[in-house]
């Protein structure tokens, strides 16, 4: 397998991506290769730096850099030969298998969704990200790539989802749920309670390669057996930072605390390992990134504060989409879905 990463991506680039190919490539001897693209001679230079020997790495020149804060669509656009889109370019022409990128969400999905196109029977793209519960791991999606979603755009999701935590994290039966202000049936926008007759529709059909829990509320993320949670990627998104920030809050403030008097220095010190696993059961790094599920070809968006243990799993998670052939299993599901339901959209 060739994955393609985009060494210019995120904020601490390009030390971090390099560092993580170096890792990722330690360990596993599956990678026949990875792609890393932005100015070669800088990329050499720190990998040089940081000990990337392997001669699995491949530098791709691209002298363009997409910043954080640059509008997705435009810099598709302008900066055709920027890291992100030279990356995309290798997967579009088959030279690459997978796409891995810190750098600018936006236009990590555009480049994506324009270049690779979607899969038969996707109307939208949608970002899967990981939210670790009581139960395992529950994806939220979307979380970011399409704000202004439709019912039917959910529909897929859900199909997509299940697919994703059946085929890669071994979910025998996904459970998938509806975003909601409420579990009862007559909660919820207009919205939601359209995409709530399509899934049940589906169900009914007996195509749904899911169990539907209903609408389901914010507490359920962390307390409930949910593998896929269902919402626009406008609220998705605005319910991921949320999480994100609550967690660093609350390390800060146990850790001001804990500091407060000697008992609590001792009790923080007995505790310790409980803290690390908890924090690390919390952490973005430990997961890596967020498939970005619908495209033709595997995407994976990572933090854009992304370590070298984020990008190296980040990495690993392509590489396991890819060992499990999620994509031509995303198509067969939605092949059994009615077309009226499906078909993608002409707007």
């Amino acid at each position: 397998m060739k994955i393609a990463l985009d060494a210019m991506g995120g904020d601490n680039a390009p030390n971090v991506n390099l560092e993580g190919a170096r890792d990722i490539l330690a360990e596993n001897s599956e990678i026949e290769s990875i792609l890393l693209t932005g100015p070669a001679d800088k990329l050499k230079k720190a990998a040089a730096e940081c000990g990337l020997t392997d001669t699995r790495a491949i530098f791709i020149d691209a002298s363009q850099v997409v910043g954080m804060e640059e509008s997705g669509a435009k810099a598709l656009r302008r900066k055709k030969n920027s890291s992100i889109s030279i990356a995309a370019e290798l997967v579009k022409k088959g030279e690459a298998q997978a796409l891995v990128s810190a750098g600018n969400t936006g236009a990590a999905v555009a480049t994506a969704t324009v270049k690779l196109r979607l899969l038969k029977g996707v109307q939208r793209a949608g970002i899967a990200s990981p939210m670790p519960n009581e139960f395992g791991v529950c994806n939220l999606l979307d979380a970011g790539a399409n704000p202004e979603a439709k019912p039917s755009h959910l529909l897929g999701y859900a199909i997509m989802g299940s697919v994703y935590a059946r085929e890669v994290l071994k979910v025998a039966d996904p459970q998938v749920g509806v975003m909601s202000n409420g579990e009862e049936e007559e909660k919820g926008t207009a919205f939601t309670q359209e995409t709530m007759i399509l899934l049940k529709n589906l169900v009914e059909q007996g195509n749904a390669p899911f169990t539907l829990c209903g609408n389901v509320e914010g507490h359920d993320l962390f307390q409930t057996k949910l593998d896929v949670c269902l919402c626009d990627g406008f609220t998705g998104n605005i319910v991921l930072k949320s999480c994100e920030a609550t967690a660093k809050a609350m390390s800060k403030w146990m850790k001001e605390e804990f500091k407060k008097n000697p008992v609590r220095i001792t009790g923080a010190l007995l505790g310790k390992g409980a803290f690390q696993a908890v924090k690390d059961r919390t952490n973005y790094e430990s997961y890596g990134g967020s498939p970005l599920l619908g495209v033709n070809g595997v995407v994976i968006i990572a933090h854009g504060g992304s370590s070298t243990l984020a990008v190296k799993n980040a990495l690993k998670m392509a590489a396991q989409a890819l060992k499990h052939e999620v994509n031509s299993k995303i198509e067969e599901a939605l092949a059994k879905v009615s077309p009226p339901d499906l078909t993608p959209s002409q707007e």
